[in-house]
């Protein structure tokens, strides 16, 4: 039996911006969301895919509903990268990200793995934009 991972859950304070980040600025597509009880939604928000070599998990966006979960937004994961968006064309990526003020934290370097830059969406998550080597 096959398995993949198929989305990651997100903790965001607001529906609406993360929507506004993830569809109008990042370029994802929405591909569900769903009222559910308690004021509560179905988010589920996808990178570009290349169909052919479908590899792509989603997010889930989920609104923080306790003081512990508001905590954890913009820190999922200990003050470290908690993403990474693999792209086949880094600078147009990159340019396009520029042009639509997207919070970058560093300027873009070359590694062993790939040319890569770390990026913040609203809520403080950093992400690494890389193409890999």
């Amino acid at each position: 039996m096959a398995q993949f991972i198929s989305a990651v859950t997100l903790v965001v304070s607001d529906y609406e911006t993360a929507i506004n980040f993830y569809v109008n600025k990042m370029g994802f597509t929405l591909e569900c969301d769903t009222a559910l009880p308690d004021n509560k939604r179905w988010i589920i928000v996808s990178p570009p895919v290349d169909v052919s070599n479908s590899k792509g998990c989603s997010l889930l966006l989920a609104k923080a509903t306790s003081n512990a979960q508001l905590s954890s937004i913009g820190n999922q994961a200990g003050g470290r990268v908690f993403l990474l968006l693999t792209t086949e064309n880094f600078d147009r990526d990159y340019n396009s990200m520029v042009e639509k003020d997207i919070t970058f934290l560093e300027t873009p370097r070359q590694e062993p793995y790939g040319k890569v830059v770390v990026f913040a969406d609203p809520f403080g998550n950093k992400w690494d934009l890389i193409e890999p080597a």
